[in-house]
């Protein structure tokens, strides 16, 4: 006789693991919250989940081998552990396709950029049939804010307003991968940042492969600046980021709005790729360093205090030594706060992977790390300006890595540097999401520190730690009334669940 206890079936734990960028991180908080709609649960640390996802990037090499790496691991877990499942989503699943299942048969779901959505029905599909489903679409099934989603912070989030992208840049495959641009309506944009908003984020960053075209599809090549626009009207949203735009498609009622909407930060993400022109045209990049610098200095008229970061490719096809000389210039004459900077792989199914010439090495690496240390020296003597300036710093839920034996918590400025900051005896600690005043008092290549004296420290709490404080209080299973500001924070070392685990 079957009893109600038989009949009961436990909940399937899972873990999302993301390689790349931050599409891919939001892409990710997208499918946990398909998976929690479906009766998942996240896995606990250290629990062994009932199923594992990776999301993942096909820009470089290393994520092939972290992704091939990580399913090896996994071969064993799974055998011993009945029922487990395996799925492979994002940019590499849509490359690589069938030959996912080839190189790793214990994989249980392989599908791509285009069809997140479908997930559930396929882990559901392979169960049943005890085999490997395989769907990778070439066009977008449904637009990914359609799906439920699971924020990673209860202060800030993504906010994606367009998906592919319409450049043929010769290094890069996302093209192919996530199709061609497709965006969103202005008013489902801003409607989901006031959902954001009502549930206590503070900050929303706006995503798109090249954010700055915003509009093309529906004929209005000035939505973009608009869009900034219209999130400074909506009361409770104190900072606005965006990700990532195209030096070819950047135009000055962007630099407008940006300096005259109060809380779009001064931070700008601009990728260079490379100081040399003859570079440039090669990698189909649709500006020169002229152009580059041209909005740089337009962006610091307006906005002085602007953090600039970029990416940078090195070693390219055909780059010479004076080519590199040209990358070495234009870094030095844009004083980015940081740089992202890659040694260039080859990518099967891109322009660049059959170029002749292709650069040994040895060579690169060396160039390499020459361009980092000049960017070490750049971002050390822009970091040093930063002393003495009084910070409003979002605090954060993520500690640094010295934080145990500082005591610091940390933060971020308004132009996203990192600020390590201590709390003076006696004065209140901070909830993720509250902000904090202090002036810094050192500085490193890549964070700040702020020791307060007694009466230079600030507590601003706000909404968003409101709401982290429910979130914790729920997960303890002990309630916190609802914007109760007076109730004390709640200890930054308590576990969290995060996307990936």
């Amino acid at each position: 006789m079957t009893t109600l206890q038989d009949s009961i079936q436990p909940l399937r734990s899972y873990e999302v693991r993301t390689f790349g960028c931050q599409m891919n991180v939001h892409d990710s908080e997208r499918i946990s919250g398909l998976l929690e709609d479906s009766g998942y649960v996240a896995a606990a640390v250290n629990q062994e989940p009932d199923l594992v996802v990776f999301n993942t990037c096909a820009v470089r090499e290393n994520a092939d081998n972290r992704l091939y790496g990580n399913l090896g691991n996994l071969r064993q877990v799974k055998e011993k552990h009945p029922g487990m499942q395996i799925a492979v989503g994002g940019c590499l699943a849509q490359k690589d396709q069938d030959v996912i299942v080839e190189k790793a048969p214990w994989v249980d779901v392989v599908f791509g950029t285009h069809n997140i959505g479908s997930l559930p029905v396929l882990l559901e599909r392979s169960r049943h049939n005890e085999r490997a489903e395989v769907e990778l679409l070439e066009s977008l099934e449904v637009f990914p804010s359609t799906l439920p989603t699971k924020r990673d912070s209860t202060y800030s989030g993504w906010v994606s307003i367009s998906v592919g992208c319409n450049n043929t840049c010769t290094f890069c495959i996302v093209p192919s991968l996530r199709g061609k641009e497709k965006d969103r309506r202005p008013g489902e944009i801003l409607a989901e940042v006031q959902a954001l908003v009502d549930a206590g984020a503070v900050e929303v960053t706006l995503l798109g492969q090249n954010v700055n075209t915003y509009g093309v599809e529906f004929g209005d090549r000035g939505a973009f600046a608009k869009l900034l626009r219209a999130c400074g009207d909506i009361e409770g949203l104190e900072r606005v980021r965006f990700t990532s735009p195209h030096p070819a498609s950047f135009t000055d009622d962007v630099i407008d709005a940006m300096a005259e909407t109060p809380n779009v930060m001064p931070q700008l993400h601009m990728p260079l790729q490379s100081g040399s022109d003859t570079i440039l045209k090669s990698m189909r990049r649709s500006y020169r360093s002229k152009k580059f610098l041209g909005i740089l200095d337009k962006v610091r008229e307006r906005i002085p205090h602007a953090a600039v970061t970029t990416d940078i490719i090195v070693g390219f096809p055909g780059e010479t030594e004076e080519d590199f000389a040209e990358t070495l210039r234009v870094v030095e004459a844009s004083r980015f706060s940081s740089a992202f900077t890659f040694q260039y792989s080859i990518r099967p199914g891109t322009p660049a992977a059959t170029m002749d010439h292709q650069v040994p090495k040895d060579v690169v690496q060396e160039r390499f790390e020459r361009l980092t240390a000049l960017q070490d020296r750049i971002s050390a003597e822009e970091s040093a300006t930063r002393v003495g300036v009084e910070q409003e710093i979002l605090v954060t839920n993520t500690p640094g890595t010295k934080s145990e034996e500082t005591g610091r918590l940390s933060g971020r400025a308004p132009d996203n540097r990192l600020v390590h900051f201590s709390v003076p005896a006696g004065e209140q600690q901070p909830r993720p999401g509250d902000f904090v005043t202090v002036p810094v008092t050192a500085s490193h290549p890549y964070h700040l520190i702020a020791d307060p004296e007694p009466g230079q420290y600030q507590l601003r709490r706000s909404r968003a730690g409101d709401a982290w404080d429910r979130t914790q209080a729920e997960s303890c299973g002990t309630p916190t009334p609802a914007g109760d500001s007076t109730a004390p924070g709640v200890n930054l070392g308590m576990p969290t669940l995060r996307v990936g685990g």
